[in-house]
């Protein structure tokens, strides 16, 4: 009998091929994905509601807000090194699982302070499903194809998007009593739908050759293979099990550069995006001006986001993950300075649908990027690291912006984020690494 050469898991990968298996991962994932980005984006549409509800102000139901992002910084943080520890698989089944129950249970919260305590734990949940769904989705595909497809994962953040718009549209429009109650059940409900559809998931293959388990990780290679027909009947991995890092390893002597730099960018670019989105549904639908008003044009600027996407998932494999990045970071500044400086809805209208567009490319960009930084051991704690950034930049948006409205108006504010755009911009610039066709291992 022909002796079977190694191989190792990349070239195991390419062999496997992306097709039909590759399809049900992105499906089942953008799923929770797009539930995810409507519990995030909800906070904006909910918050005029809770107020009326409750007899309190907006600003003080944008506490809602901050104690979801709260929960996202501290999920973030935990679940990714929890999926390092303990596997990708087990975590995202737990997270789905505890976003489906809690979100749906901010729907009958009876009073301000049980909302408070949901959704913190909702933001828990959808902190610790973001970073591992991104690192396992990573972990299922070939370095040749692996940027379009974590870009089009993340595209699902603008069917959320989208969907959450429609919804408080048609709630507000249709003179429901209490339409943040209906909002958050709509947000639930794509959760709940994923808890089975995860059980399918297979754990990464990179995971179990770095804990030792080779056949494991065989078989599912096999498994990825007969969903996209092709054989993989010879298959013999090489080896590759490593020790476990502690999460301050992010910051050894070879990943310090790169991990400072990423977690700016994370910060700068979340604090830029939530600020903007969180006050931009109350401002347009109160304070708008001729077509550039309501949640009519919301769905606008959500459907803006598509092709921003589309773009993305072209631009990482043709011209590079970090000139991707750079390139939308700064025409998402380039939108913020443009509606600083233009008047009348045309051009309004104009400025915000660029933003909206750039900024939703950059995050495809930064999600394609980030995971392929980091080696095995550390990609799980590396996204929770950018996700739990992502978060503390959430988590003091609303509130700095509330400020910098109330002090000197929205336009200011909006100027404030270009800023905070550029200087990401210079900080991804700074990283020595592109990533581009290079094995996760």
């Amino acid at each position: 009998m022909a002796t079977v050469a190694a191989c190792t898991l990349e070239e195991g990968l390419e062999r496997a091929g992306t097709g039909r298996f590759q399809w049900s991962l992105l499906g089942i994932f953008g799923l929770v994905w797009a539930a995810d980005a409507m519990q995030v984006l909800a906070i904006g549409f909910t918050a005029p509601s809770i107020a009326k509800s409750f007899g309190i102000t907006v600003p003080e139901a944008l506490q809602t807000g901050t104690t979801f992002f709260l929960g996202m910084l501290v999920g973030a943080w935990l679940f990714g090194q929890f999926a390092d520890r303990w596997g990708r698989r087990r975590v995202l089944i737990v997270t789905v699982l505890l976003d489906a129950v809690f979100g749906l249970a901010s729907a009958a919260a009876p009073d301000l302070t049980f909302l408070l305590v949901l959704r913190f734990l909702t933001g828990l949940a959808v902190g610790g499903t973001l970073p591992v769904d991104y690192a396992l989705m990573a972990e299922f595909l070939p370095p040749q194809r692996r940027g379009r497809w974590l870009v089009m994962l993340e595209g699902f953040w603008a069917i959320g998007t989208i969907v959450v718009a429609v919804a408080a549209w048609i709630f507000a429009s249709s003179g429901t009593a209490e339409p943040w109650r209906w909002i958050f059940v709509v947000t639930g409900v794509p959760a709940l739908l994923g808890i089975g559809l995860r059980l399918w998931v297979p754990e990464s293959p990179y995971y179990l050759t770095r804990n030792g388990r080779t056949r494991e990780a065989e078989d599912v290679l096999r498994r990825i293979a007969r969903s996209n027909g092709r054989d993989l009947a010879a298959l013999d991995l090489k080896a590759a099990q490593r020790a476990r890092a502690p999460a301050w390893a992010l910051f050894r002597p070879d990943l310090k550069r790169s991990s400072v730099l990423i977690l700016a960018g994370w910060f700068l670019v979340s604090a830029a995006y939530y600020g903007v989105f969180v006050w931009l549904p109350g401002q347009l639908v109160a304070g708008g001006h001729g077509f550039v008003r309501g949640y009519e044009f919301l769905i606008w600027v959500a459907v803006a986001q598509l092709p921003g996407y589309a773009l993305a998932a072209y631009g990482v494999e043709a011209w590079g993950r970090r000139a991707t990045l750079v390139g939308f970071t700064l025409l998402s500044a380039a939108g913020c300075f443009l509606f600083t400086l233009v008047a009348g809805p045309f051009w309004v209208g104009a400025a915000l649908l660029v933003m909206s567009f750039a900024l939703l490319g950059t995050w495809g960009a930064l999600y394609a990027y980030t995971p392929e930084l980091y080696p095995t051991e550390l990609r799980g704690t590396g996204m929770g690291t950018a996700g739990a950034m992502a978060r503390l930049g959430g988590l003091l948006a609303p509130t700095a912006v509330a400020w910098l409205v109330v002090e000197t108006g929205f336009t200011t504010a909006i100027a404030a984020f270009a800023a905070l755009l550029l200087l990401s911009a210079l900080a991804t610039l700074a990283i020595r690494d592109e990533t581009r066709g290079k094995g996760l291992a």
